[in-house]
This record gives structure tokens, C-alpha cells and sequence, in this order.
């Protein structure tokens, strides 16, 4: 017997569980489809981001980061540390607790906001005036008609031709969360930000780690300035960075990982891993959608393709987060699911593309908002830049980290802020200031002009406000 429901989720990820509970509450009568399992078969919404990314990554980096300041920080604070030791399993351990904690979370929330849960696969059967019909293929086997349909099913690690994830040897994100030995020589191919938080990661924990990039630039989606300040941090730090190199052959034997590769000057270069990361990219998962069934339209990169406002080109079909265009970032997808939820009942939801944060959640942390400076540029934007370093700020010397700054970008006229870049501690938080001012469209005058406590992190985000008008108080 088929079950009717006004909307329709597919996929359990931050699109999918925070679209589900926002149509909750706005007085639709939901139902989620989610086919993560954990260990022991039982349902596991949240998706890449909670089982095998932002959430498990995070975990490990503090873990990792926490072992390197006992081994290396302690001293100077006076904590003397003696036959200092790492277990990974029970580092693991920890993460996967971590994990669970997050899916029972998001399976307390659905509950919570009356929103029916079925753990299984879901697919389209057919699209027509009375509604989309849809099967979820599970324990049981269900069929589910719903009025409208958000697709939320995110995307899944992109891999290299030839060299397929088998998570023991040649590793996506999801194998690379689950090393259970410290590698003695550790390749990463991509510094994005995957490559570079799990290289970080077993770096502290004492690997020899390789990241082997093919762009000529280090990080090229981030303003230059900052860029370049963090690949040197990055390789004082200790990890190995190649940049234009050309991928050759991978081979795998039973031990190791060989990479033969081209470096940066035409040179034949060949390196043998215990482990080797691949974090290319990622690319949008719409297997087992039977999209064509229905016609539901991709685009040539396998993106299910919508308008402005998410719509297919299905009636009341939308599809959010890493399966339609724009960052496949989980607060991206997070915003969409709300907005799209807010449009079925007849609101004006809306998602600001030139306010969405990155963030980059190494040591020292790298976060953004808007234009870099090399955009401003190839736009013709006249602009004025404004930076402070933490090395003057009185928070982070207490901290005793240093590194980075805060730098301010604003229009040349109007002062309006157009982007802020912070490398340096708590960034990821930081940021925050940044995206609210740019949304209420202030100018760099006006957090110049904000009082901000002291000693804290944030002054440092004042003074670079400040030094956009070249007047700095602590530097």
C-alpha cells in the first residue's frame, strides 16, 4: 500500500534532514529517505558531511592537533610531558563515537518534528498530474507518493581513471578517516580540503606526508596573499608539497602505493606510499535516482539542473546541496534546503551565494567570504585591502599562536566590505563577523567603528577594518 505525503525528501545529508524539518514545521506532512547504515546495518542520516566528512574530520583534527601541542606546546606553557604515546584506535574509537552521536541527533530531530523516516534507498517509478511516485528499497520495500519531491543526494569522492577507491591501499575520504596504523610515508594527490586536513592529521601523528597537486598554484581558489602565507606555514610544518605535477601511473602492490608523476619541470619523478589519499574532487551522486525513467534532466557534468530557485525540470521536483550547481559546501546545501521548503509553501525563501563562508580547517585555520583580491582585479573593481597580523594581536600571543591575519577588502567609493580573509587561530569562527556585515551590506568603516573586547581574537578582524583606511592602532 502506498503512502502520501505533501513533500518528499531523498536524502538524510544537511540539504535533506534540515529540508525535511523545515517543511515539518511549516505544516507539511514530511517523510525522509536515507540509506546510510553504521556498523551494524541501523540508519545513519547526515549524510558525506556526518559520516564521512566535515563532522569525523573534525574529530581527528583535534584529536591529532591535541597530541602535537602535548608534544611540542606544552613545554613553553610550563606542562612537562614524559613518554608521551598515541593509540589511533582509540582515537578511532572517539570519532566514531563522535559520529553516532550526530546520527542519533539528526534521527531524535526528525522524531521530534513528526517527520516519517524510512532507511532505505529511494527512487523515482513515475511523475505524473497526481503527484511522484516514488520506491524506497529497504528492509521492506515501500512506495510513496508525495506532492512534491526535494532531491538531496549529494556527491561522492571523484577518483582517478585507473586508480578506483578500494579504501585499503588507494583511499577517498571515507578510507582516510579510518587509517588504523600511523603510515610511515603518507601520499596525498590534491591540496584542497580534504588533501590537506587528513594530511595534517597524520602528519602530527608522525607521518612523512607528500601532497602532490596538478595546479601551478598553491590553493587558487583563496586570495593569493593568504595563500601563499599558508603553503609557507603548511610546509614548515612539514609537509611536502609538489605543485604542477602531472599524474602518471598508479600501481598498487601489497604493501604500498607507487605514483609515477611528472614534476613542475618536465622531470620524470617516481614516489612509493604505505597509504595514498586521492581528494580530487568529488562529483554529484545521482546513481540509482532512475532519473530517466521519470526525465528528470541532468546537465553534462551529471548535476541534476535547476533555476535560480532549485527547481527541476520535473513539476514540484527540486534538488539541493552537492547534486545541483554551485559549492558543494554542507551549509550551502543547509540553506538551500530551507529556502526550498519555504517556496512549497508559497514564501520567498533565499540564498545569498556571495555571503556563504569557506573554511579550510587546518592549523593554523584558513576562512573566507566573498571576492579575493585577484578577482577584484580581473573585474575592474577599484578597491582599497586593509591586514593585521596576529602576531599583534595581545589574545593570540596568550594563545602562543601567532600565525596569519585578518585582511579586509573594500569598494574604493562606497567602502562597502567585498571580502575578509583570515589564516590564523579560530578563523572558522571568526569569519562569522565577516558574513553578517557583508549581508546587511556594511562598510568596512562601520566594524572599524564596533567595540570589540579585548584581549580577544576579534580585534584583530577591528584593526584590519581599520588598516583598509590605513589606521591601525596596534600595529
Amino acid at each position: 500500500m502506498s503512502k502520501n505525503f505533501d513533500v518528499v525528501v531523498i536524502g538524510g545529508g544537511p540539504g535533506g534532514y534540515i529540508a525535511a524539518i523545515r517543511a515539518a514545521q511549516l505544516g507539511f506532512a514530511v517523510a525522509c529517505i536515507d540509506d546510510w547504515k553504521n556498523a551494524k546495518g541501523g540508519p545513519a542520516p547526515g549524510g558525506t558531511c556526518t559520516n564521512v566528512g566535515c563532522i569525523p574530520s573534525k574529530a581527528l583534527l583535534q584529536s591529532s592537533e591535541h597530541f602535537e601541542h602535548a608534544g611540542h606546546g606544552f613545554a613553553e606553557h610550563g606542562i612537562e610531558v614524559k613518554g608521551l604515546s598515541f593509540n589511533v584506535g582509540q582515537m578511532l574509537a572517539r570519532k566514531d563515537g563522535v559520529v553516532k552521536q550526530n546520527n542519533d541527533g539528526i534521527l531524535y530531530l526528525l522524531k521530534k518534528n513528526k517527520v516519517a523516516f524510512f532507511h532505505g534507498h529511494g527512487s523515482f517509478v513515475k511523475n505524473d498530474a497526481s503527484g511522484t511516485t516514488l520506491k524506497v528499497a529497504g528492509a521492506s520495500e515501500e512506495t510513496l507518493i508525495a506532492k512534491h519531491v526535494i532531491i538531496a543526494t549529494g556527491s561522492n569522492a571523484r577518483a582517478l581513471p585507473g586508480a578506483d577507491f578500494d579504501e585499503k591501499q588507494i583511499l577517498s575520504n571515507t578510507g582516510a578517516l579510518a587509517i588504523d596504523a600511523t603510515p610511515k610515508k603518507l601520499g596525498v594527490i590534491g591540496a584542497g580540503v580534504i588533501g590537506l586536513e587528513m594530511g595534517s592529521v597524520w602528519r602530527r601523528l608522525g607521518a612523512e606526508v607528500t601532497v602532490l597537486e596538478a595546479l601551478p598554484t598553491f590553493l587558487g581558489a583563496v586570495d593569493q596573499q593568504i595563500a601563499k602565507e599558508a603553503h609557507k606555514l603548511f610546509v614548515k610544518q612539514g609537509l611536502n608539497i609538489h605543485l604542477g605535477v602531472k599524474i602518471g601511473a598508479i600501481t598498487v602492490g601489497k604493501k604500498d602505493v607507487s605514483v609515477a608523476y611528472t614534476d613542475d619541470q618536465g622531470k620524470e619523478q617516481k614516489a612509493v606510499f604505505d597509504k595514498l589519499i586521492v581528494s580530487i574532487g568529488r562529483v554529484p551522486n545521482t546513481n540509482g535516482l532512475n532519473a530517466a525513467a521519470v526525465g528528470l534532466q541532468l546537465d553534462g557534468r551529471g548535476f541534476v539542473a535547476v533555476d535560480a530557485d532549485c527547481k527541476t525540470n520535473l513539476p514540484n521536483v527540486w534538488a539541493v546541496g552537492d547534486v545541483v550547481r554551485g559549492p558543494m559546501l554542507a551549509h550551502k546545501a543547509e540553506e538551500e534546503g530551507v529556502a526550498v521548503a519555504e517556496r512549497i509553501a508559497g514564501q520567498h525563501g533565499h540564498v545569498n551565494f556571495n555571503t556563504i563562508p569557506w573554511v579550510i580547517y587546518t592549523s593554523p585555520e584558513i576562512a573566507w567570504v566573498g571576492k579575493t583580491e585577484q578577482q577584484l582585479k580581473a573585474e575592474g573593481i577599484a578597491y582599497k585591502a586593509g591586514t593585521f597580523p596576529f602576531m599583534a594581536n595581545g589574545r593570540a600571543r596568550a594563545l602562543g599562536d601567532t600565525s596569519g591575519m585578518v585582511k579586509f577588502l573594500a569598494d574604493a567609493k562606497s567602502d562597502e566590505i567585498l571580502g575578509v580573509h583570515i589564516i590564523g587561530p579560530m578563523a572558522s569562527e571568526l569569519i562569522a563577523e565577516a558574513v553578517v556585515a557583508m549581508e546587511f551590506r556594511a562598510s568596512a568603516e562601520d566594524i572599524a567603528r564596533i567595540c570589540h573586547a579585548h584581549p580577544s581574537l576579534s580585534e584583530a578582524t577591528k584593526e584590519a577594518a581599520l588598516a583598509v583606511d590605513k589606521r591601525t592602532l596596534n600595529f
